[in-house]
């Protein structure tokens, strides 16, 4: 991959050129949940620790520095080798006298509210105009039990949130899972550094549980112990020290799926080589779905394969992977009949309201979408080519890109919000082509 930055991160809108078909090998960058959750994990662990094979993108970035902020630790970012080095500084969490800005990095944010109860004083942590909208209250109402005062500034829910660190003592606490699983995760990786045991209960039923899963893998890998009954209880034992030295992120399983869903639409065959069977991420499941729609499949230990074939529509239970909704709705755009995709409420509070926004973007399309409040069904037709608005949403524009690549006249607005998960993608794209495979 060419190390130009490519101008397209910057222009207003991109066409998306249209391809016959293709048989490639496709490297998509390092999982940005597990980045995020090895950062977390080694800045608390006062041990050097190396991340290898991390994503770089607005989100980590972000994370790594905001955790820089409290001054235990250095992130040593190397763009060229896709390397984190974190390095304790001697230095006790403190925090930080400016505000702690996230962008629109609702994951991290999610850890650093749970992070500044370490960190002794007021820290104030922040977004942009959409993380300003989205719901943190059920994570502020189980952190007080845990000895952290944690407010929303303007008494929302919502960032800007204040905490009042230097009290994250531990004890048992409570948490609704219904509106996001990475409430708990902030939880219980920050409770690795807790005073005594920490026990946190889901009140209710926990949605996205594969990211919970990811949480714990994490943890495991770098030697911390974590108890549960299930989902409904996790303890974590006090006195733990995570283990530093290197650890290795493995492909992202949602920057996979719009390769997948090319492959799928174009009838042609992928091969994503370094995720197999054994992975922890959740989205690696869309390509059973793909399969029940009639593609061909391959799970090995270490690479995935997906081959197109002729799509029929499913009913499918997405709750657990929700952030690959978009890449099998445009797999439902082309396929026979109707795709019924339920469970998936927790796409109405996610960067935008990716419901609607699928909804309304397949419309221009010409595509039959029905829409409720926790699903969509979509029926299967000939799609024509739009101008597809993608709401400041990496994951609206990658996946109509997609569409584009069997569909002419397809064009990306803003095709620069890609750089929050994945600011590779347009050069990946080009690698299908086979005039461009020179920028591999």
């Amino acid at each position: 991959m060419s190390a130009t930055p490519d101008p397209r991160l910057e222009a207003e809108s991109v066409t998306v050129r249209t391809l016959a078909g293709f048989d490639e090998t496709v490297r998509v960058l390092g999982s940005k949940s597990y980045t995020n959750r090895y950062l977390a994990i080694a800045s608390l662990s006062g041990q050097e620790t190396i991340i290898d094979g991390a994503l770089l993108s607005d989100d980590t970035v972000y994370l790594s520095r905001a955790i820089e902020a409290f001054g235990h630790v250095t992130c040593d970012i190397d763009h060229a080798t896709a390397r984190i080095r974190v390095t304790p500084t001697g230095q006790a969490m403190r925090a930080p006298d400016e505000e702690i800005f996230v962008g629109g990095a609702g994951t991290p944010l999610r850890f650093l509210i749970s992070m500044a109860g370490h960190a002794e004083g007021t820290t104030v942590i922040n977004g942009n105009a959409r993380m300003q909208e989205r719901p943190m209250g059920d994570l502020l109402k189980a952190l007080p039990a845990l000895g952290v005062d944690a407010t929303a500034v303007r008494g929302n829910g919502s960032p800007p949130i204040r905490v009042v660190g230097g009290s994250f003592k531990g004890g048992a606490t409570s948490i609704s899972g219904a509106i996001s699983s990475q409430f708990t995760s902030s939880l219980i990786i920050n409770a690795l550094r807790a005073q005594t045991d920490t026990e946190i209960t889901i009140s209710d039923e926990l949605v996205s549980k594969p990211y919970v899963e990811m949480t714990l893998a994490a943890l495991s890998e770098m030697g911390v112990n974590v108890g549960r009954d299930g989902y409904r209880r996790f303890t974590v034992p006090a006195g733990q020290q995570a283990r530093g030295g290197q650890v290795t992120v493995e492909p992202d399983a949602s920057g996979m799926s719009y390769f997948l869903a090319a492959a799928a639409i174009l009838g042609s065959r992928v091969v994503i080589p370094g995720i197999g069977s054994g992975s922890h991420q959740g989205d690696v499941h869309l390509v059973r779905a793909l399969e029940r729609m009639g593609c061909r499949t391959e799970v090995g230990d270490d690479s995935i394969t997906v081959t197109g074939g002729s799509l029929r529509g499913i009913d499918i239970d997405m709750e657990a992977m929700p952030d690959v909704v978009p890449s099998l709705a445009i797999a439902a755009a082309y396929a026979e009949g109707t795709t019924r995709i339920t469970n998936i409420a927790s796409l109405r509070v996610k960067e935008c309201d990716r419901i609607a926004a699928v909804t309304t973007e397949l419309r221009k399309m010409g595509i039959e979408v029905e829409e409720h409040e926790d699903a969509m069904y979509i029926t299967g037709g000939t799609p024509h080519g739009a101008s597809i608005d993608t709401y400041d949403d990496h994951r609206i524009a990658m996946t109509f890109a997609i569409a584009g690549l069997r569909t002419e006249d397809v064009v990306i607005k803003d095709p620069g919000c890609v750089a929050k998960s994945f600011p590779t993608f347009w050069q990946t794209l080009d690698t299908l082509h086979p005039d461009l495979k020179s920028t591999k």
